[in-house]
């Protein structure tokens, strides 16, 4: 089990949310340190933005045990289940957390974290679970109006959180040069899925420009020939997005090998 594990966990999501941000598309609005002003509120009413850009460590370590941790049952989580867990409960708060890590078990999506939840994370594999976890949580951002934003950000988090998950769980099971010759492993595969997409990318940009130029030298109306180059370049974009991300889930797993 993870108890005891909080600081560790906590260094990592530091990691992301070590400063001060007030940026007017983010939905959370003011932060710091990881922690809202909505929270901070909870905590110290009628708090400024000024009082929360001093929180004090102490304020800071019992709002991230009490808010985050304790809520999502951390201490009971096995270990590396627990950092994907606090991470995604920190950056997008503690219930959408709870239903991240219940859809990858299997268990009613409520967001608490309850004695059911917590025999189905145990019955699992916890390396899948952190997978799981990690790819719902980035499913949910993704689908954000703010993704064209924060995307880069969010999804270099997500893959650092989970090749440091995996790592956790990895080295509760076996010896440090195996740890990173699974990690290497790990980045392979994200490598391939990333030339896979790209792939895709590519004959999806020819067959709509091929494709297009063909229907206009058809006679056909030029409305069809755009739509069809349109559902292309659509395809071709998505795509695109898609080998990035596996290429940072690459570069994080290459990076916690290291």
């Amino acid at each position: 089990m993870a108890k005891g594990n909080i600081q560790n966990c906590l260094d990592v999501t530091l990691e992301f949310e070590g400063g001060w941000a007030d940026h007017p598309k983010d939905p959370g609005g003011a932060t710091m340190k990881g922690v809202t002003l909505t929270t901070f509120r909870r905590y110290v009413r009628g708090a400024t933005k000024t009082d929360l850009r001093n929180i004090s460590d102490e304020m800071l370590q019992k709002i991230y045990r009490a808010g985050y941790w304790d809520k999502l049952r951390c201490d009971e989580l096995p270990v590396g289940v627990d950092l994907v867990a606090f991470d995604g409960g920190v950056n997008s708060g503690p219930g959408r957390s709870g239903k991240w890590l219940q859809g990858a078990v299997g268990a009613r999506k409520d967001g608490i974290v309850g004695d059911k939840t917590l025999a189905r994370v145990l019955t699992q594999d916890p390396a899948t679970v952190v997978k799981a976890v990690c790819a719902k949580r980035l499913g949910f951002v993704q689908s954000l109006r703010t993704w064209s934003t924060f995307g880069r950000g969010w999804s270099r988090r997500i893959a650092k959180v989970q090749a440091k998950g995996l790592a956790m769980v990895l080295s509760a099971q076996m010896a440090a040069e195996e740890v990173r010759a699974a990690l290497v492993v790990e980045a392979h595969e994200q490598e391939r899925a990333a030339r896979s997409k790209m792939k895709i990318t590519a004959s999806a940009g020819a067959a709509g420009a091929g494709g297009a130029g063909v229907e206009l030298a058809g006679g056909v109306d030029m409305w069809v020939a755009m739509t069809f180059l349109g559902a292309a370049v659509a395809a071709s974009v998505v795509a695109y997005s898609r080998a990035r991300i596996h290429r940072r889930m690459a570069d994080a797993y290459r990076s916690e090998a290291a």
